[in-house]
């Protein structure tokens, strides 16, 4: 059951796999637009320390999980623990990253994950040690256990869970070879079904999936909602730097807007360097609740 609550909105900006497409006119971007938190899915490079260092310059709040792409090629872990040590307390991998202000839970998933079900790379081993499927799950469980209960709880991961369609247009569909099938993290959908035992949770945060399919496929559904009024948003937009038909330089961001424990809004919205909105995509929109009639 989702909770109804009458809190203040928070206005949260999401960016996507970066894959190194981040610098100071996002930094501009972020100051014009003043969302009351940023949650940022990893993929920042392969490996590079520029982009780590550039978020923790960041007045704002910052959440971060890294992906399978922040370990470089180097297989020792070095490389991925040289990211996480840059990153400090803005990177919630398995752990609770509480954002006072504005208010916001963030817990994150498994980093380094490459989607696929549940697999360990031997960088992720070498910084976190050995971890089976159901560790994985109790530590991002245990982590939203921490969180304070009347926060708007959000699930950031790289890679989002199984579950969510097979198909490869699915929002976790694998589409660069046949079958297209779920490439959704088995752990993080465990955790998710073991958290709501206890609170809702309105909002899962992704990417790792880019929303251009391979092969001229298409684009990605990249929003869907279940029954149990859990939202799910995949924010891989790659690349997230571009231009228009028109020549103007466009950055990208997905925003999101929670009222409690309620997701209210979700779209991706494209920007102008001046911080002007040029596009947006909105890919969901609460109803609006029915006035209560007075008693006769």
């Amino acid at each position: 059951m989702v909770v109804t609550s009458g809190g203040k909105t928070l206005r949260i900006a999401i960016a996507g796999d970066l894959h190194g497409a981040w610098d100071h006119s996002d930094h501009a971007l972020l100051q014009t637009v003043a969302p009351d938190a940023l949650l940022v899915v990893g993929d920042l490079s392969d490996g590079q320390q520029r982009i780590p260092a550039l978020l923790r310059q960041l007045p704002l709040p910052v959440a971060c999980i890294l992906g399978n792409h922040d370990a470089g090629k180097d297989a020792s872990g070095r490389t991925l623990q040289r990211q996480i040590d840059l990153l400090g307390e803005v990177h919630c991998g398995w752990k609770l990253r509480a954002l006072s202000p504005p208010g916001l839970a963030v817990v994150g998933g498994r980093p380094g994950t490459a989607g696929g079900g549940f697999h360990l790379s031997r960088a992720v081993q070498a910084a976190f040690g050995p971890v089976t499927l159901q560790e994985s799950a109790d530590r991002i469980t245990a982590a939203a256990a921490a969180a304070p209960d009347d926060w708007p709880l959000v699930l950031l991961g790289h890679s989002g869970p199984s579950g969510l369609g097979s198909d490869a247009a699915s929002p976790c569909g694998r589409d660069w070879k046949p079958p297209a099938c779920d490439w959704g993290d088995l752990d993080l959908a465990l955790a998710i079904q073991q958290i709501r035992r206890r609170r809702p949770v309105p909002l899962v945060v992704f990417g790792h999936m880019h929303h251009a399919l391979k092969r001229g496929q298409g684009h990605r559904q990249s929003f869907c909602r279940d029954r149990a009024g859990t939202g799910y948003l995949n924010t891989a937009c790659v690349p997230r730097h571009g231009t228009d038909g028109a020549g103007q330089a466009l950055r990208h961001l997905s925003w999101v807007e929670l009222v409690g424990q309620e997701l209210r809004s979700a779209s991706h919205r494209w920007y102008g360097l001046g911080g002007e909105l040029l596009y947006e995509e909105r890919l969901w929109t609460a109803p609006t609740p029915s006035p209560e009639l007075a008693p006769c």
